[in-house]
């Protein structure tokens, strides 16, 4: 798709159709993990807050090893490659578990190298995506493309933990996770089907990978609204790693839901997130694109507030209507900010950027899962949940204070 043409182009564009398909059943698989992993540690193995809390940090450690250097290698190479081999990779490693079950030889290690290496197909396929879409659907409708990805992501993942949670019921958590590893291969396919245009950098230009990598993080850090938008995500990265370890214990343990329930309640996040997807690019068009972030960010570090107050009965309502309006909030933000980046980068730059960004954010999730454990052995779920929560509020800080914000 050439930059410039309309909406509707983007839905006539076989490519894109291609694109979004293989993003949306991609994502639809990652929800039933996003259950199933979690669920495979603690019902399965019988793990412990920390030893979960290792499952969620090594699932997000590459982010900390190989994030800057993804960016060069993005921007080097052609981008949709990039793409199929990383699904190809997290479906293998997700294979890997129930093909362990039917040996009767799955372990906590074996967890743990999985995870990792979700992590490492992850890290590539996500700032290859993200730096791949402006060659599909041209800068002038990046708003209009992410919100669309955004939109359908959501509906496909809508449920996926419903899903998830029903498998795990039935056929158990590891065979739950073949069906992730199906998606990713699906994904794969799809994606052989992409045609786009890439100018990947001449050979000419390349300079030491360290140089490279330097040049992409001098970009962010010396990008005023970059540093800000940099500082929420890996705030909201932490606490995400905290939630993540303390959910499970909550909602199982604590309130006593059933693995069925557990992942009804975890679609109000993926609803919200369709709602808000939906909404961004009017919003953006209506107030303008920082006033639509500023929105967003008051959103999602003022709902979570509810979510620990969720208790037996009707109060359990609380649980998925916190994670939904978090959704509403997260979604606009996220659509806008990533806009904006793309956006405001030049084409050279665009993988080191995200990469960096990737960094900068995603690095803080380790961090997270072993808070989220080490307070584990202190506390319980129901006081780790509000650290998390406590943590959403305070990331959104460095936007909601800036005035420069609303000029966007």
């Amino acid at each position: 798709m050439r930059t410039g043409e309309t909406g509707a182009g983007m839905w006539r564009d076989r490519s894109f159709r291609l694109f979004l398909g293989a993003d949306a059943i991609s994502q639809f698989g990652t929800q039933v993990t996003i259950v199933a992993l979690s669920l495979v540690a603690v019902l399965a193995l019988d793990a412990s807050p920390f030893e979960v809390g290792l499952v969620t940090a090594a699932e997000t450690a590459a982010f900390l090893v190989l994030g800057l250097p993804a960016g060069v290698w993005v921007d080097r190479l052609r981008r949709r490659p990039i793409l199929i081999w990383s699904d190809l990779l997290r479906a293998a490693a997700l294979a890997s578990v129930p093909l362990a079950v039917a040996l009767d030889a799955l372990t906590l290690p074996q967890l743990y190298l999985v995870a990792l290496l979700m992590g490492l197909g992850t890290v590539f396929f996500d700032v290859a995506h993200m730096s791949f879409l402006p060659s599909l659907v041209g800068r002038d409708d990046l708003l209009r493309g992410n919100g669309v990805l955004e939109t359908m992501r959501s509906t496909a993942v809508l449920s996926g933990p419903a899903l998830g949670g029903w498998l795990v019921h039935a056929v158990t958590a590891p065979i739950a996770l073949l069906a992730d590893a199906v998606s990713y291969l699906v994904s794969a396919l799809l994606l052989g089907g992409v045609r786009a245009e890439e100018a990947p950098a001449p050979a000419a230009e390349r300079r030491s990978l360290r140089e490279e990598i330097a040049e992409g993080v001098r970009y962010v850090v010396d990008h005023p609204m970059l540093r800000r938008l940099a500082m929420v995500g890996a705030v909201t990265m932490l606490s995400n790693g905290v939630w993540f370890v303390a959910q499970p214990f909550f909602l199982l343990r604590t309130l006593g839901v059933s693995p069925g329930l557990y992942g009804l309640l975890l679609t109000g996040a993926p609803v919200g997130g369709l709602i808000g997807a939906a909404l961004a690019p009017r919003l953006a068009a209506r107030y303008g694109t920082g006033r639509a972030m500023c929105g967003g960010a008051v959103l999602a570090s003022a709902a979570p507030l509810l979510v620990p107050l969720a208790a037996g009965g009707w109060r359990l309502a609380l649980y998925p209507l916190g994670c939904l309006l978090l959704g509403v909030g997260g979604s606009v933000y996220n659509v806008n900010q990533l806009s904006y980046r793309q956006r405001i980068t030049p084409e050279r730059l665009l993988g080191r950027m995200n990469a960096s960004m990737r960094f900068l954010m995603w690095g803080a999730a380790p961090a997270g899962g072993l808070l989220g454990g080490t307070l584990g052995t202190w506390f319980d779920a129901h006081a780790i949940l509000w650290v998390a929560v406590c943590g959403f509020f305070l990331a959104h800080l460095p936007v909601l204070t800036c005035r420069a914000i609303l000029r966007l």
